[in-house]
């Protein structure tokens, strides 16, 4: 079931409208949060309500079409009702990373004129007010907790108003009576082209830049996703986690659910995650490869650590999984006793495991990197299906995504329909392959290239930006994604970033996301930062499984908080050397990793080293700890 499939014109604030009128009744539950032990429902009613409040406090306030109403704030209801007053008077959601600092939230408010602006804790405000008064298009920043006045108390003179949400929506019920016709006005004066949000670019490197993402990017976006994926049914529950602030999770979340009438539960925090998933059983989870690999982890530590008959039960439970999934998956029926062996395996392990998701789960979606083949396959084998999207801030996201009934692990899915996807030489800028969704052939396999893009994801630009905008999308309407990948069976796969991409001193093309990966492998790694560009031979910064790491060596959680940064131990060494002796065989010689450090803790977003979206940012690393790289190569030299 798509209800959007065959309407047209449709924007953002139309989109909950069209759920009240055909799909569910207005006091259905649309939002839950979960406030002290129990979890707070809010119907479609009350979201419609709340929203038209504030969009006649933000008329109130001179908000027209056009100026942008900034967030900075956790996932919450709050969001959702800023974000629907916004769009719906044709404003624009400009959402900012609350991981952000100060500088960077700064010159993101400066950049692109917020007038208002949501704070979502005591010590957001505080790196708000700091800020505040360098922002001269900033008129108002609203908390969504009510006890702000000792914070401002404590703060010198400031040009900028402070209230809480309770007010703002007092005040706009008070106006909305005489408000109400000019906000339907509003509403029906937003068309698809105009602008939805803006997106800013975490960025491995240089200035943020403000993507430009329209009503019809978005919605198109969803409708064919929701074409793609046509399991997602009005009743389903959405548990969410990853930022809204990023696309990914208010295009495949939020948007979806609004699209779609689905619920959406908001996880109290990542912590919290496992026990929330066990409270809500949600049916979908958009996630990140990160927290898949987590899971298979630790479910293959909790399998068979303890050895005996228990860890013999798990391998066997796996091995027929595999078994069952390879033939299915082949579109053939398994037999008779491999289905028994299956039921088997499913109530002796398998339902151990899906029982901590809640139980209920049809599928998660994973994206915002490459998901190991081997993760996918592991999850495929207990029944759990995960399905991987591509794209970018820039593509709205999703340009391709698997198809629920066809898995080919270890690429992105098929092209989404509406848009055209291409591959395209590095070197010489010709076309190896165009493809589009009515073109999929599932025995297609091209070579590797940049990957390019041109349709309705593509985004209307950068915000004032214009030389940059036409660095990434050509005269003939080509969005450029940097990403290198080709089609394997039909389906997108992507091999890494053109920026990535490290070329040895013999001349030899290395790319780091795959030979990371398969270092992934270990249980006793948990980040690999590989390093090689215009050496001889590759090495790499090693982040150690913690648990992994304090279990093998009986280590107090104080070994990590010593000022040393990298670890100076032997015995650790060898450990993690026998693991990278062991998956360095799957690689290519020049692949593999010659020396390496030991990283006491992972990096961090704080010290600047990777992105939001958790992207090492090369270049700072490399600076950052170029001397112990150089003291990697001249050890080896040393050694010779």
């Amino acid at each position: 079931m798509n209800p959007i499939k065959d309407k047209e014109n449709l924007t953002i604030p139309n989109l909950l409208r069209n759920v009240v009128a055909h799909i569910h009744q207005p006091d259905t539950t649309f939002l839950k949060r979960k406030l002290k032990d129990n979890w707070e429902e809010i119907s479609f009613e009350t979201t419609l309500e709340k929203a038209d409040h504030i969009s006649a406090y933000f008329l109130d306030n001179g908000i027209e079409k056009g100026d942008r109403i900034g967030f900075i704030i956790e996932n919450s209801p709050e969001y959702v009702f800023f974000d629907q007053a916004a769009q719906q008077i044709g404003a624009v959601n400009t959402s900012i990373y609350p991981t952000l600092s100060e500088s960077e939230i700064e010159y993101i408010l400066k950049d692109s004129g917020v007038k208002i602006l949501l704070v979502g804790s005591p010590f957001l405000l505080k790196k708000a007010i700091k800020i505040a008064n360098n922002c001269p298009e900033l008129i108002r920043i609203v908390t969504s907790f009510d006890d702000y006045e000792k914070i401002i108390e404590s703060t010198g003179s400031l040009n900028v108003g402070v209230t809480n949400f309770s007010s703002i929506l007092n005040q706009g019920a008070n106006s909305f009576p005489k408000l109400s016709k000019q906000i339907n006005i509003c509403r029906a004066n937003v068309i698809p082209s105009d602008l939805s949000a803006l997106i800013y670019t975490s960025g491995t490197t240089g200035t943020p830049k403000g993507v430009m993402l329209t009503h019809r990017n978005f919605v198109e976006n969803v409708r064919e996703c929701l074409n793609q994926i046509p399991v997602i049914e009005p009743d389903d529950i959405f548990l969410s986690f990853l930022p809204l602030s990023h696309v990914f999770e208010r295009t495949a979340t939020y948007y979806v659910c609004c699209a779609m009438g689905s619920q959406i539960a908001f996880a109290q925090s990542l912590e919290l995650l496992a026990k929330n998933m066990e409270e809500v059983k949600p049916m979908v989870i958009s996630c990140v490869p990160r927290l898949l690999e987590k899971i298979h982890d630790k479910a293959i530590k909790s399998g068979t650590s303890t050895g005996g008959a228990k860890a013999k039960i798990f391998l066997w439970a796996f091995d027929i999984g595999q078994k069952h999934r390879t033939i299915k998956e082949a579109g053939k029926k398994p037999g008779l006793k491999l289905s028994i062996q299956y039921a088997i395996a499913q109530k002796l392990v398998f339902s151990k495991i899906i029982e901590k998701t809640g139980g209920r789960l049809k599928f998660m979606i994973s994206g915002g990197a490459a998901l190991p083949k081997n993760v996918g396959e592991f999850f495929g084998n207990l029944g759990i299906k995960i399905l991987e999207g591509f794209g970018l801030t820039e593509t709205s996201p999703v340009m391709s995504v698997t198809e629920f009934n066809r898995q080919v692990y270890g690429t992105v899915g098929r092209v989404i329909p509406g848009i055209e996807v291409g591959v395209q030489d590095v070197e010489t800028k010709e076309f190896v392959t165009i493809q589009t969704y009515s073109s999929f052939n599932p025995n297609f396999t091209s070579e590797e290239g940049e990957i390019v893009v041109r349709g309705h994801c593509v985004m209307k630009g950068y915000w004032n930006k214009p030389e940059e905008t036409a660095q990434v999308i050509d005269s003939n309407g080509w969005f450029h994604t940097g990403d290198v990948g080709r089609f394997y069976l039909g389906n997108l796969q992507i091999t890494d970033r053109i920026k990535n991409m490290l070329v040895n001193a013999f001349g030899k093309n290395i790319y780091p996301t795959p030979v990371e990966n398969t270092y992934l492998k270990s249980p006793k790694i948990e980040g690999v930062f590989l390093i090689g560009d215009k050496r001889e031979y590759v090495t790499a910064i090693i982040i150690p499984a913690r648990e992994a790491l304090q279990e093998a060596f009986d280590l107090r959680d104080s070994f990590f908080e010593k000022p040393d940064v990298f670890i100076d131990d032997e015995e650790i060494r060898k450990w993690i050397d026998q693991d990278l002796k062991r998956y360095s065989q799957e690689l290519a010689k020049f692949e593999r990793i010659k020396n390496f450090k030991i990283k006491r803790n992972p990096f961090s977003m704080e010290e600047g080293e990777i992105t939001p979206t958790l992207k090492p940012k090369r270049k700072v690393i490399e600076n950052k700890y170029k001397e112990i790289i150089d003291q990697m190569y001249s050890e080896d030299e040393n050694a010779e």
